[in-house]
């Protein structure tokens, strides 16, 4: 027997009541705030996210699903905020006035180890703001995340804030920790010692217990906490943590915070979960100022975030069963497929035995599936009427069919 390939998962219809709700939820909030759905396409030239991404980090090294195709090398997507912005420059958003503001949804994929709620197949909801470099633009960001998150029920969260800066004061920082760690350097693990020499900053984001312990040292956390930003991307952290203290988001300073892609600059932010164990992210995002004009778009400050959509699904309770508002009882076929559709065509869920099994079974069916059944007997045909039983009270009335059906309410 063949089955689902390791570290993929099929969504059953009893689960997909969750994931449109999910997906109802994101349209309602995003659109509330102008926010414009996008869809771009599951694979991208490779060199999208090896220049976008960043080829120090592990995405890039170690999990993108690449391959070859006339000769060109096509990834599958492990993020989509690379491919949104390819299509922002592609498709001539600059000539909109900012900020534009996109959101999506859809399958991305990562070659890595599965654990809970994170599969090689997986599916993420985000937004991107482009054109506005005001603080107040990371602060809605953010606040949109936590507005998504708690109408979809999910209260006990927590934002997570960092700022690494703009580019020059951030180099800065790089050369201090490439110092710091040179003494430790024969003692971290290989990805941290590549990342030693191309972007120190990711070996804050290591996640090996031996690296992990050498961020405990009282001269390291010194470092780490020192306060290296220039004074105008201080000014921008001060304004973002004001901003979200006017709408009442909680949040806590986290130096160590950098982010697992290396295009980000000044705001980094995480949320997080309460009811999750160590894997508690539920969201990750910050401003990445220079992704458009490093992918051959004009300088363009930009803004945005994701969220792991298997993640949210395991927070969620199961959605009630939505059954069909009727289930036709009838030997007749021929009867019973011309008013199924016209009760579809009114937007009716409607369904039917299509074998015209005896009327037990089909009651027993219809019990099961529906909250009411219409009964076209021989007598209902002769009359031409029809019985309409309710399936929860048990009451039936017979009449003539343009007595009960009008459009249903939406």
């Amino acid at each position: 027997m063949i089955q689902a390939s390791k570290g993929t998962k099929d969504i059953l219809p009893k689960d997909a009541a969750v994931w449109q709700f999910m997906e109802r939820v994101a349209e309602e909030v995003f659109s509330s705030a102008n926010f414009s759905e996008i869809r771009t396409p599951i694979f991208e030239a490779t060199s999208l996210f090896s220049r976008g991404v960043g080829d120090s980090t592990d995405i890039v090294n170690k999990e993108m699903y690449t391959f070859e195709k006339n000769e060109r090398s096509l990834t599958l997507r492990p993020e989509n905020t690379a491919g949104v912005v390819r299509a922002y420059i592609e498709n001539g958003f600059s000539r909109i006035a900012p900020p534009v503001k996109l959101w999506y949804k859809g399958p991305m994929f990562r070659y890595e180890r599965p654990q809970a709620g994170r599969q090689r197949a997986f599916h993420q909801v985000g937004v991107e703001m482009f054109g506005e470099s005001a603080p107040l633009a990371d602060a809605e960001c953010i606040n949109i995340a936590v507005v998504y998150l708690k109408k979809l029920g999910l209260n006990d969260l927590t934002v997570e804030l960092n700022s690494l800066g703009c580019k020059e004061c951030r180099e800065g920082f790089k050369n201090e920790l490439r110092n710091m760690f040179k003494k430790y350097l024969s003692d971290l693990c290989d990805d941290c010692k590549v990342r030693y020499e191309k972007n120190p900053l990711r070996i804050l984001d290591c996640k090996n217990e031996s690296c992990i312990k050498k961020f405990q040292d009282k001269s390291v956390q010194m470092l780490i906490n020192t306060d290296f930003i220039c004074p105008e991307c201080s000014e921008h952290y001060t304004s973002v943590q004001k901003y979200l203290d006017d709408l009442g988001i909680k949040y806590t300073k986290n130096r160590q915070l950098v982010r697992g892609l290396d295009y980000y600059n000044r705001t980094v932010f995480e949320i997080k979960s309460c009811s999750l164990g160590s894997q508690n992210a539920v969201c990750g995002g910050g401003r990445y100022d220079g992704l458009v004009e490093m992918l051959g778009g004009e300088p363009t400050p930009a803004v945005g975030w994701a969220m792991g959509m298997e993640r949210l699904a395991s927070l969620l309770p199961a959605r009630p069963e939505t059954k069909l508002d009727y289930f036709i009882i009838s030997t007749d076929s021929e009867k019973t497929i011309v008013l199924v559709n016209e009760l579809r065509n009114l937007g009716y869920r409607v369904d039917y035995d299509y074998r015209g099994r005896k009327f037990a079974k089909q009651l027993e069916k219809a019990i099961k599936t529906a909250n009411n059944a219409i009964i076209l007997g021989e007598d209902e045909i002769k009359a031409n009427k029809i019985t309409v039983k309710n399936l929860i009270t048990s009451e039936q009335v017979t009449a003539k069919k343009e007595e009960f059906f009008y459009p249903p309410s939406s």
